[in-house]
């Protein structure tokens, strides 16, 4: 029987530097910031390639080895762009090749999921009202993935 604690891991603002994608797109396209400003989840590849937020992939690494957890991706895309999912499907191929391989969850109700904890930025989506424990990833307590992973290591 498996005794690990399932935890999800959300990845844009958790294991994807979105933001820094969005702003490299609008310095070398400005005259599109209008047009997305308030959407930019909407640019057309944006989810393709972005950087990953610093330490992420070696946290998922030492989560991943410490055996105490099965990890699972946890992740919205927005409804307004079709690519967005197989996007992000490549991004994790990209970073993680076959680990990720049929642990891929898109939803926009992460409040269904059953499991042990959810690492999140945000509180939309289901990630407020998730049954588990919410790492609120980036907010005073969980800041970065140093704290994360060490939180995670030390519970039962």
């Amino acid at each position: 029987m498996n005794n690990k604690k399932v935890l999800y891991l959300d990845m844009d603002g958790v294991l994807v530097d979105l933001e820094t994608n969005i702003q490299n797109h609008f310095k070398e396209y400005p005259y599109q910031k209008h047009l997305y400003k308030n959407f930019p989840d909407l640019i057309n590849n944006i989810f393709l390639d972005p950087p990953p937020v610093e330490g992420a992939i070696e946290a998922v690494k030492k989560l991943e080895e410490s055996g105490k957890y099965d990890l699972f991706i946890a992740t919205a895309a927005p409804w307004g762009n079709h690519q967005s999912g197989s996007h992000k499907r490549i991004w994790i191929e990209k970073h993680f090749g076959k680990f990720f391989k049929k642990k891929m969850f898109i939803t926009h109700r992460k409040d269904m999921l059953m499991g042990d904890y959810l690492i999140d930025d945000r509180t939309t989506n289901g990630a407020g009202e998730f049954r588990g424990e919410h790492i609120h990833f980036g907010t005073e307590k969980f800041p970065n993935w140093n704290v994360v992973v060490e939180y995670l290591l030390n519970q039962n």
